[in-house]
């Protein structure tokens, strides 16, 4: 008995051609009535049943031409109701054209404005047959479901409470705030919402007792804060973005700290970076790893002809390895120059991307040695390997940690730079493009927070005035290698990393965005080894400007290449390692 009641498509189409029949038999009547005034003389009923017999089977064939059967009955919306109206336009027109040609002799007498006066009856009648549904559905009162309001007077925002109303979301649409550049929709309507202004907004919030916001715009980045301060003042933890998948795609997520911090560059050159990577050959270090596999993406995305990946990391080799089908995957170690010798010469890479360092401060405090073997040799292996090799570009990665540094990392990545910008490199053009911390890297603070956050905290927060530049990691790796493609060689360019955000600030906003229950409270834990309050993009102002205003070139610090290389081998070799990378980089003040 189930079964028998089941739905299905054949189970539809029947339905709705029976029905269609039926209503247009009661519409064809009731056109007849309207037509005599409720008055019809015996007469005209003699060819009732055979014009309505044509008229429903050009009917039902242009609905089924039209794919009007096939239209799932609790989604019926606007382009559905446009294809029954193009088929009534076909059907009603072949029965004109038919009675004209044929049968205007034999179906006497018959009232041709009959037609027209049925043509509107069908159409409001059949449509409301199939909106039943979704009308019912919709104004069920059992639903539950949260009110919700959308910031965006567009599209997304109509496409939004379409779905809300057909069940695809548990949302009931209540309120549209406009965004800055809509302020123009305030006091309309939108699918019967009213669009209200960003400055009712917590009125707006109160009144309609909101649970969830829904961004549906794409809003500068200071507008979209404000926006997300005020919800989440007023007890809204429950925040979506609609994401566009490709194409016309979309989806709605969870905002995240990324959405806030992200600075989205103006200046971003895609043609640029297009030509420089597009039919080269690639080589990445440390590809495994957040910035190279991200760098990794854009290299196939830009067009290389081929990859080739190298990382000491198993694991994160074959991740990337299995996301980047085709591409040459080398467990190996940038502190082996042979096997990076006989890598470069076998593969014959254009283009080398070095990517591989240990970055995490406080563990190359507690791993001086490794972390200069690995930061310092494997720089220098990589360098000396791709002027051997004749590899055409080299883009070594560095940080503003490398800015007057006080941790051994930062003193690290000090002594790469100067050795790329100062070593004979030959037919090699070498450059190293330094930035600042990328939201989602590993180590990042932005994980850690999360996970606190969902424990339920505390936070820890080293300082109360310590402040970091953020990047998104795309945003980051795209901008290095539209550097990379202006490079002449030995430039040291350095990304604009935007204003610097206060630590404690992103907690709290964290907090906020993230905990959907308790308040999490935050907890100072002082600085930890060789940490600093403030990090630093510039040695001085000697900066030059390039054509982008999101990219400039420090000025360069000339270290004699020889002095350079016995000071490098001398570092490797040293018992006092801090002492001998102060020997390196004056400015370095450890601060353990």
């Amino acid at each position: 008995m189930k079964r028998l009641f089941r739905p299905s498509v054949i189970k539809r189409i029947v339905f709705f051609i029976v029905s269609d029949i039926l209503v247009s038999a009661f519409s064809f009547y009731l056109a007849y009535q309207l037509r005599f005034n409720f008055d019809v003389a015996d007469r005209y009923y003699a060819v009732f049943w055979h014009a309505f017999a044509f008229l429903i089977l050009f009917k039902v064939i242009a609905i089924a031409l039209f794919k009007g059967y096939l239209i799932v009955w609790r989604f019926f919306g606007f382009e559905d109701a446009k294809r029954i109206f193009y088929a009534h336009v076909f059907a009603y027109g072949l029965f004109v054209l038919f009675y004209m040609t044929f049968a205007s002799s034999w179906l006497v007498p018959f009232p041709r404005s009959v037609i027209g006066i049925d043509f509107f009856l069908s159409l409001i009648l059949l449509g409301v047959i199939r909106s039943a549904k979704r009308f019912m559905l919709n104004s069920g009162s059992e639903r539950n479901v949260k009110s919700a309001l959308v910031f965006g007077a567009n599209a997304r925002a109509a496409g939004i409470i379409r779905s809300a109303r057909d069940n695809e979301v548990p949302y009931t649409v209540t309120a549209i705030i406009a965004s800055q550049a809509e302020q123009g929709l305030i006091g309309n309507y939108i699918d019967n919402i009213r669009v209200f202004g960003l400055r009712e907004i917590e009125n707006v919030i109160k009144r309609y007792e909101i649970e969830v916001a829904i961004i549906a715009a794409s809003p500068p980045q200071d507008e979209l804060k404000q926006l997300v301060d005020i919800v989440t003042k007023e007890g809204i933890r429950d925040i979506k973005r609609v994401r566009l998948l490709g194409g016309k795609d979309e989806k709605l997520e969870e905002l995240s700290i990324e959405d806030l911090l992200a600075r989205h560059p103006k200046d971003l050159d895609t043609d640029t970076i297009s030509s420089f990577i597009k039919a080269k050959r690639v080589l990445i270090t440390g590809a495994g790893g957040s910035i190279g596999s991200e760098i990794a993406r854009q290299c196939r995305h830009f067009g290389a002809s081929a990859l080739a990946l190298i990382d000491h990391s198993e694991y994160n080799l074959y991740k990337i390895g299995e996301e980047l089908a085709g591409a040459e995957l080398d467990m190996l170690s940038v502190t082996d120059k042979n096997l990076l010798l006989e890598k470069m010469e076998s593969f014959c890479p254009q283009i080398v991307i070095h990517a591989a360092a240990y970055k995490h401060v406080p563990l190359c405090e507690a791993n001086r040695e490794a972390a200069i073997f690995n930061n310092v040799l494997g720089t220098k292996n990589v360098v000396d390997a791709s002027i051997e090799s004749g590899v055409e570009k080299l883009v070594v990665i560095s940080t503003d940690k490398a800015v007057r540094p006080t941790n051994v990392m930062g003193a690290t990545k000090r002594v790469t730079e100067l050795y790329a910008g100062n070593v004979d490199s030959k037919e090699t053009e070498i450059v190293a493009v330094r930035f600042g911390n990328v939201l989602g890297s590993s180590g990042s603070v932005i994980p850690k927070f999360k996970q606190q956050i969902e424990t339920g905290g505390p936070v820890t927060v080293t300082d109360p005035e310590m402040t970091r530049y953020f990047m998104l990691i795309p945003e980051a790796c795209q901008l290095v290698l539209q550097a990379a493609a202006i490079a002449k060689g030995g430039e040291l360019f350095i990304l604009d990393m935007g204003e610097p955000v206060k630590i404690v600030d992103l907690a709290r906003q964290m907090i906020r965005l993230y905990s959907k229950e308790s308040e999490v409270k935050i907890e100072f834990c002082g600085l930890r080894p060789g940490e600093k309050l403030y990090e630093e993009l510039l040695i001085d102002d000697s900066e030059k400007k390039t054509q982008y205003s999101s990219i400039f070139i420090a000025g360069k610090t000339d270290y004699p290449i020889d002095i350079l290389e016995k000071d490098i081998e001398a570092l490797l070799k040293a018992d006092d390692k801090v002492a001998a990378l102060k020997k390196i980089v004056p400015e370095f003040e450890h601060k353990p």
